[in-house]
């Protein structure tokens, strides 16, 4: 057997069966008990400062207040 057929091969067979775990674990760490936490609060991320933008991370590291 060539080497470019049995790489073929093995891509064919084990490439999926291992790229199908990894989608199978990735659906499993997204809706494992306890995420909802975390995944709301990326959620709410562009709803956090309603009133006004947030400050810039110069701007908060320096204790300047933004400017509405």
């Amino acid at each position: 057997m060539e080497n470019y057929s049995f790489l073929r091969e093995l891509a064919d067979s084990w490439g999926l069966l291992v790229l199908f775990l990894f989608f199978v674990g990735m659906v499993a760490w997204v809706f494992r008990p306890g995420s909802g936490a975390a995944h709301q609060d990326s959620a709410n991320i562009p709803l956090r400062h309603e009133d006004r933008p947030a400050a810039a991370s110069s701007d908060a590291a320096s204790g300047k207040e933004a400017r509405s």
